[in-house]
């Protein structure tokens, strides 16, 4: 199997509701996201896919969904003021916002989205929250 990868930096704020230590608190990370795509075959230039596709279709996203808002669950106690403080600013999420649970999102439900029709697989994603702490979903 081939692959390419390009990574994506986003700022985006959250909280791990239920979480034993700090990161139960609102705070932010400087992610470094990676998207690791595949195809059945080369296109005929012999390659997976462009870099600026993935680009257009995943990184593009990620600035226009996430990049330098507040990721909340849906369930988190705190969403309700915050909607009513700053509505504007949040991405309501339908899990706990872990880098493992982020990377299981982009993988199984934005990059199906963005690359429909493309005969490419997002194959695997890579969240790292700092230089030393990453979670990885691969299909």
């Amino acid at each position: 199997m081939i692959t390419v990868e390009r990574y994506h930096d986003i700022s985006m704020g959250h909280r791990v509701v239920g979480h034993e230590s700090k990161c139960r608190h609102l705070h932010g990370h400087n992610y470094r996201i990676h998207f690791v795509c595949s195809a059945s075959e080369l296109d005929p230039l012999g390659r997976v896919i462009d870099f600026s596709e993935i680009r257009d279709r995943l990184c593009m996203w990620l600035e226009e969904h996430w990049d330098h808002r507040m990721m909340i669950w849906s369930e988190d106690p705190l969403l309700p003021e915050l909607q009513r403080l700053v509505p504007g600013d949040l991405c309501i999420v339908p899990f706990n916002p872990t880098a493992e649970q982020i990377a299981i999102h982009l993988v199984s439900v934005v990059g199906p989205e963005q690359l429909k029709g493309s005969g490419i697989t997002l194959l695997e994603c890579r969240v790292e929250e700092t230089r030393k702490c990453s979670a990885a979903y691969r299909l």
